[in-house]
C-alpha cells in the first residue's frame, strides 16, 4: 500500500471513511482552575476580558481540533470534499439537534453566524411580499433593542419589498417580564391596525445592548393567539447561556451562535426551521451547487471556504464534558457569578443593576456613576476605548437617554446614563472585575467626565 493510505487519524482528525478518531472520555474529575487557565492561555494576560458576549472564546483543545481539520483539508482537498466534509457536518448537526431538542434533523442547518441566519429568514419574507404571498403594507414587528445588523437587515429585505416595520419600545432599566409583554401586545395591536396583518415577529431571546433575557416562549404564544404568521427568534447569545428547547419555545425559526457561549471558534451558528411549508422555501443567500436540495445541504456547501469551525462541535462537547454538570453547570455558575460581580460593582459605585438577576443570563447591565456624564453613544464608545487603552479593561458601554417626563435613575444626585455590560465565562476571575471597579473609581476620584474626552 502507498504511503497515502497510512493511518494518520490521531493527527488529521479522522479515518479514511470520514469518521472522527475516537476521542478520549472526559475525565472523571472536573476540570481544575489551572487547566481552565491553560485552555485559555492564548488570551492576552494583561487585559481584563469582561466581554465574552461580543466574540466568545475558544479553548486551546478545540483550536487544536480545528487545526487538524484544516490540515486534513489542505492535505488532500478532493478526498476531503467528496468523503469527509458532509459526514463531519452531519455529526455536528446531530449534536446540535440533541442540544436544542429539535424534532427532526432536517430542521437544523449550520451557517456562519446569526446574521446569516437572519438574512435567510428575511430573504424569504421579502420574497413573500414581492411575489404576493404577503400584502404590501402588512407588518413585521421587531424589538427596539434588536441587534443593529438584524434591524438593518429587516429594513433592507422587508421594508424594501413593501413590508411595514414596527418596533416594540422596550423599557430600560427593566424590572419585570410584564413590562416587556405589555409593550409587545401594544405593538401587535398597532401592527393589525387599518386591516393589516402581522406577517413576522422577530424576537430576541437575549438582547445584545442592553442585555436582557426576553420571555420568548410567552411572546411566541401571544403571537399565535394574535394570528401572527411566523415567529423568528434571534438568539445569538442563547446557546450556552440560557436553556434552549425549540419545541417548547414554539417559534418557526430560531438561531444562535455557537462561537459566543458554546466555545466554538468563530464563526458558526445553527438555524432551526420548524418543519412546515415555509421552511421548505428557505434558501441560503449564497447560491451554490446544492440549491434546491433543502437548506441544510445548501448551507453545507456554499463554495470553497474553511468549514472547520462547523466541524469541531464534537470536540466542544468533550471540553464541556470536563465541567461538573456539563453545559447546564457552566450556565448556572456563569449566571451566579455575573450577578455576584454585578452587585459588587453596583455597590462599589453607588449605582444599580439594569434588570433583576432573573432577567439576565451570563451577562448583566451595571449602572456607571452619573458623574461620568455619558451623554451620547459616541461618549460611550470613547469611554470604552479609554478603559481599553489606559486601564486594559475590555467591556461594552450602553448609553441610555432618560425619557421625557420620567424620573431618571440616579446615583444620589447624578443621572445615570451609562451602563456596562459585563460578561462571565469560565476563564474569568474576580480580579478582572476588581480591575474594572478600580479603573472607574480612579476616573471618578480624578474628577474625570466625558466632556474631557478628545473630540473627533
Amino acid at each position: 500500500m502507498g504511503a497515502h493510505h497510512r493511518d494518520d487519524s490521531a493527527e488529521n482528525g479522522g479515518d479514511d471513511n470520514g469518521h472522527l478518531a475516537k476521542r478520549p472520555r472526559p475525565a472523571s474529575c472536573p476540570i481544575s482552575a489551572a487547566e481552565i487557565a491553560e485552555e485559555f492561555a492564548h488570551h492576552d494576560p494583561s487585559v481584563a476580558r469582561i466581554n465574552n458576549g461580543s466574540f466568545g472564546s475558544c479553548p486551546a483543545s478545540v483550536l487544536a481540533a480545528q487545526l487538524r481539520w484544516q490540515r486534513l483539508f489542505l492535505r488532500q482537498p478532493d478526498e476531503f470534499y467528496f468523503h469527509r466534509l458532509q459526514p463531519a457536518l452531519l455529526r455536528s448537526r446531530i449534536l446540535v439537534k440533541e442540544l436544542i431538542n429539535a424534532a427532526d434533523l432536517d430542521e437544523v442547518s449550520l451557517v456562519d453566524n446569526a446574521t446569516t441566519a437572519a438574512a435567510i429568514v428575511l430573504q424569504h419574507a421579502s420574497w413573500a411580499f414581492a411575489e404576493g404571498g404577503f400584502r404590501k403594507g402588512d407588518a413585521v414587528v421587531m424589538l427596539h433593542y434588536a441587534y443593529g445588523a438584524v434591524k438593518k437587515s429587516i429594513h433592507a429585505y422587508v421594508a424594501r419589498a413593501g413590508g411595514h416595520i414596527i418596533e416594540v419600545p422596550l423599557p430600560f432599566p427593566v424590572s419585570s417580564n410584564e413590562e416587556i409583554v405589555q409593550e409587545f401586545r401594544k405593538a401587535l395591536e398597532l401592527g393589525k391596525a387599518n386591516g393589516r396583518r402581522v406577517r413576522l415577529a422577530v424576537i430576541d431571546h437575549v438582547t445584545s445592548m442592553p442585555s436582557v433575557v426576553i420571555p420568548v416562549k410567552e411572546l411566541t404564544r401571544i403571537c399565535r393567539e394574535e394570528g401572527v404568521d411566523q415567529v423568528f427568534v434571534d438568539a445569538a447569545h442563547a446557546i450556552g447561556s440560557v436553556e434552549v428547547d425549540v419545541q417548547d419555545i414554539g417559534a418557526d425559526f430560531y438561531t444562535s451562535n455557537l462561537h459566543k457561549w458554546f466555545f466554538c471558534p468563530p464563526s458558526v451558528a445553527f438555524l432551526y426551521t420548524k418543519k412546515c411549508s415555509a421552511s421548505s422555501r428557505l434558501h441560503h443567500p449564497v447560491v451554490s451547487h446544492e440549491y434546491g436540495n433543502g437548506l441544510p445541504l445548501e448551507s453545507a456547501w456554499i463554495g470553497t471556504r474553511d468549514y472547520s469551525s462547523q466541524l469541531v462541535v464534537p470536540s466542544v462537547m468533550d471540553f464541556i464534558g470536563r465541567f461538573e454538570g456539563g453545559i447546564e453547570g457552566i450556565r448556572k455558575r456563569n449566571h451566579e457569578k455575573v450577578v455576584e460581580m454585578g452587585k459588587m460593582l453596583a455597590d462599589a459605585w453607588g449605582t444599580f443593576l439594569g434588570s433583576p438577576p432573573e432577567m439576565c443570563c451570563s451577562m448583566i447591565m451595571v449602572g456607571l456613576p452619573g458623574c461620568l456624564r455619558i451623554s451620547s453613544e459616541k461618549d460611550a464608545l470613547k469611554l470604552r476605548s479609554l478603559l481599553r487603552k489606559e486601564f486594559e479593561v475590555e467591556v461594552p458601554i450602553h448609553y441610555q437617554l432618560p425619557k421625557d417626563g420620567e424620573d431618571a435613575e440616579k446615583d444620589g444626585s447624578s443621572t445615570v446614563t451609562g451602563y456596562l455590560r459585563i460578561s462571565h465565562q469560565v476563564y474569568n476571575v474576580e480580579g478582572d472585575y476588581h480591575k474594572l471597579r478600580d479603573a472607574v473609581h480612579k476616573l471618578v476620584n480624578d474628577g474625570f467626565n466625558c466632556t474631557m474626552l478628545p473630540s473627533e
